[in-house]
């Protein structure tokens, strides 16, 4: 045993190669224990115990364990709180200090700070670092220093501060003679951790360069196989954000401006963190949503009798994957066709989606409603069939998960697209002259 350690917490960074905060632990010269905590503050919360995500995050933890015992090392793992974690490492090891990297949802900085708070009586440093993001926090504001909250003008100023030292990898598998070399403890089985099922339709967390050069013609058709599927390997770090953008900025504009409407996301919510359960325009919680919980659950189930809107339901439900076309026209459906609060669909894609991501996830949802920053404006009503007509015009994405719309199975509209608009307008209007 070494007389001091530091410990490396994975959270939102499952890799070894291009890590920032692994690197600069592994650079200290110190030994360095891995550590990934199964947190129970939010496994206990999740109802749905064969969580598509939880399966994820083991199989990427399990892979993370087989190349550290390649290095001699390997991953310590426990299924705890983090307090609780960090109150048992410390007395197992002696701790000189403990590296992560920054996250930026409410939960995490309130636990960030219970933890730092915990260590910081021990005398123990929490260093973190930016790695998820290119560009965080204050690094791309106006000139006044105050944030963005339209994506346009942030998004110049994103590419424009742009340089080669923000795409700098950070080679942490050059420095992996400094891991503990340790045997450690087995990691925790998925029923251990109160799971089961089997993961499903997981993409590889690999570029699809051919996909990415075509990007902005194939995009926004939900039949073609033209989008990079990357989203639940951004959400986890199992694929480094500056090397995707390096490739991004290479191959594909239109794909780096979907790289750049991420981090706006998240820097909208680390700047305005009441968007969480409020309406970025605060007007717009005046609205008198319908809010029929027998019309929700024929959207979820996809049931609704539009097929353009029952087959991305029906692709979230079976998949936990939605083309993200689609996941525009099914979210303004919800909110502008039936009049349910946009947080009830919110919270039903945070259940679902296996590429779930707060900040972009809470953006999307106030974009569709019209209540976000740069949100379309709430007379702006996706019309399901013309977008059908547009998108998937050879029906192929439809009959592949409506297979029964043809047929006089199938479900007549659960309202009619005139009637819907006509409410829709005179609900908002009415509630927003209330704000």
């Amino acid at each position: 045993m070494p007389d001091f350690i530091n410990v490396f917490w994975f959270r939102r960074d499952l890799r070894l190669e291009d890590n920032t905060g692994l690197y600069q632990a592994l650079l200290s010269g110190i030994p360095v224990v891995p550590v990934f905590i199964f947190d129970t503050n939010i496994l206990d919360s999740l109802e749905n115990k064969a969580d598509k995500r939880v399966h994820f995050i083991h199989n990427c933890i399990s892979g993370l364990q087989q190349e550290l015992l390649r290095l001699g090392s390997r991953l310590h793992v426990l299924h705890s709180t983090p307090v609780e974690t960090f109150n048992q490492l410390t007395g197992q090891y002696k701790v000189a200090a403990v590296y992560t990297n920054h996250d930026y949802e409410p939960y995490a900085t309130a636990r960030d700070a219970s933890v730092k708070e915990l260590l910081a009586q021990k005398g123990i440093a929490l260093h973190t670092f930016k790695d998820q993001v290119i560009f965080e926090k204050d690094e791309v504001v106006k000139d006044n220093k105050e944030p963005y909250t339209v994506y346009t003008p942030y998004s110049r100023k994103w590419k424009e501060k742009l340089n080669e030292f923000y795409l700098k990898p950070y080679p942490a598998k050059k420095y992996s003679g400094n891991f503990f070399q340790h045997t450690g403890i087995p990691i925790p089985s998925l029923a251990d951790l109160g799971f089961t099922g089997a993961l499903t339709d997981a993409p590889p967390a690999k570029l699809d360069e051919t996909i990415a050069l075509h990007y902005d013609s194939t995009r926004d058709f939900p039949a073609l196989n033209g989008t990079s599927r990357l989203g639940v390997h951004l959400r986890f770090g199992t694929i480094s954000i500056r090397q995707l953008a390096t490739r991004a900025l290479q191959l594909n504009a239109t794909f780096l401006n979907e790289l750049i409407w991420r981090e706006f996301y998240q820097m909208i919510l680390w700047h305005f963190p009441y968007v969480v359960k409020g309406s970025f325009k605060k007007e717009y919680d005046k609205i008198q949503w319908r809010n029929n919980e027998q019309e929700f659950s024929r959207w979820c189930a996809g049931q609704t009798g539009y097929p353009i809107v029952d087959a991305g339901m029906r692709q979230l439900n079976q998949t936990g994957y939605m083309h993200n076309r689609v996941r525009m026209i099914v979210a303004s459906f919800l909110t502008k066709h039936l009049l349910i609060d946009w947080r009830w669909g919110e919270a039903y894609f945070a259940e679902k989606l296996l590429d779930f991501d707060l900040a972009a996830n809470n953006g999307g949802w106030q974009w569709a409603a019209g209540c976000g920053c740069d949100a379309a404006p709430y007379f702006r009503i996706f019309n399901p069939y013309l977008q059908t007509q547009k998108f998937d015009p050879d029906l192929k994405y439809i009959r592949h998960w409506v297979p029964e719309y043809e047929q006089l199975t199938y479900p007549q509209p659960i309202v009619d697209h005139s009637l819907a608009r006509a409410r829709c307008l005179k609900v908002y209007k009415s509630g927003l002259e209330k704000g």
